[in-house]
């Protein structure tokens, strides 16, 4: 249901406490381990928390200017589960009917934390390292794209990269910068000129194209600096074979390998639905995989990534870095998906609306609002540090 059809007093409730959890987050404790590397991420996140800075810029108000940018694109749900924007594909909502989005949603929401009080975990650590970069929070930007067919073109790609970027920057994490079906090498060119100015920093997904367009653009993230390179295998779905004259495909074992061998960086395969693959990307070389069904947006009828998440950790925890992509609104959800096994999350749909709200202020200010309620959730399960957390911090409710 869009936001339009609520009741004035419940927006009235709502905007109270995305408010409030908005003012909290420039109080977020400090992490317990006292490495450089730690405290310098954590005080990139606390120098520009918007309480901290004296920043009047609220939830409510970017919420507002997000959904006058994006609308009809995305209505800006005060729950984002994929109910009215299915099958809005360009646009934000799940292919077809909208299932695998749903999914995703709802098997994080029968997750429910155990609550634990009894013990002296005050300031818990939010922190972890991935990539070679230690990050103040479990959180890496979603590589969203395509800002005139799925955004409503309300701003330009450059503007778009800077905000995701120089937003994460803020909060003391980084971003994943997209790659496009349809865009010419010219707007990926645009969007490497934009890293370049953050002196690389980023990780690069790349659609998978042939063998020699995605080596040819793994040589410019490599001239910028990026940490890593991916490619988003989930992309080879039925909405990117239908751009006319791209070609996009599924790549065997050994084009994975190809492609691991390709560069220096770490190789990060997105779109892992099954345990099986997970072990063929860590046997191909990829450093990380991203357990995703691509949002729910190219094959519909998929499980939820909750519902798959433990399978993949049984079989590759430890041996490569799972990253978990699928719902994450908050706090909580975070907590959940490293409670199941994974080592970091994405989160892409609210930082889209953080983008268009209030641009680079707009993506800090919501991912620190996940910080604190990623630390108030930590301190209410008694749980130390986002780096090991056990599956005992949560529990299934079924219907």
């Amino acid at each position: 249901m869009g936001i339009e059809n609520h009741d004035h007093a419940g927006l009235d409730r709502r905007n109270f406490l995305l408010n409030a959890t908005v003012v909290g987050a420039g109080a977020v404790l400090a992490p317990m381990v006292a490495s450089s590397e730690v405290k310098a991420a954590e005080a990139a996140a606390d120098a520009h928390a918007p309480a901290a800075a004296g920043s009047a810029l609220t939830l409510a108000e970017v919420l507002r200017v997000a959904r006058e940018k994006l609308y009809p694109r995305c209505r800006v749900c005060p729950e984002c589960n994929g109910i009215a924007c299915a099958g809005e594909v360009p646009g934000f909502g799940g292919i077809g009917s909208g299932a695998s989005f749903k999914n995703n949603y709802e098997s994080l929401a029968r997750l429910h934390l155990e609550m634990r009080t009894f013990h002296d975990i005050k300031k818990p650590d939010t922190s972890i390292s991935i990539f070679g970069e230690t990050l103040a929070i479990p959180v890496l930007a979603a590589a969203t794209g395509g800002v005139t067919y799925n955004m409503g073109g309300k701003m330009t790609e450059e503007d778009y990269v800077d905000a995701i970027v120089g937003g994460c920057r803020m909060a003391g994490t980084v971003g994943l910068v997209a790659d496009g079906i349809g865009d010419p090498m010219e707007v990926f060119q645009r969007r490497m000129s934009v890293v370049k100015q953050y002196g690389g920093k980023v990780v690069v997904l790349i659609k998978p194209k042939s063998q020699d367009e995605i080596i040819r653009r793994i040589r410019m993230v490599e001239e910028v600096g990026g940490i890593a390179f991916g490619i988003d295998i989930d992309s080879a779905g039925r909405a990117a074979r239908a751009v006319a004259g791209q070609i996009v495909e599924p790549k065997t074992p050994k084009q994975l390998a190809e492609l691991a061998k390709a560069s220096k960086l770490p190789f990060f395969i997105k779109g892992i639905m099954s345990a099986e693959e997970a072990e063929i990307a860590l046997d191909s070389g990829a450093r990380a995989i991203g357990v995703s069904n691509h949002g729910g947006r190219v094959l519909d009828h998929t499980p939820g990534v909750a519902q798959i998440l433990p399978a993949v950790a049984d079989k590759v925890k430890g041996k490569i870095t799972i990253i978990a992509d699928g719902a994450v609104r908050h706090g909580a959800d975070v907590l959940k998906l490293l409670a199941l096994g994974a080592d970091a999350t994405l989160c892409g749909r609210p930082l889209v609306r953080g983008a268009h709200g209030a641009g680079k202020d707009g993506v800090a200010l919501i991912l620190n609002g996940i910080r604190t309620e990623l630390v108030d959730s930590m301190v209410l399960t008694g749980t130390a540090t986002a780096r090991n957390v056990s599956s005992n911090t949560i529990s299934e409710v079924r219907a």
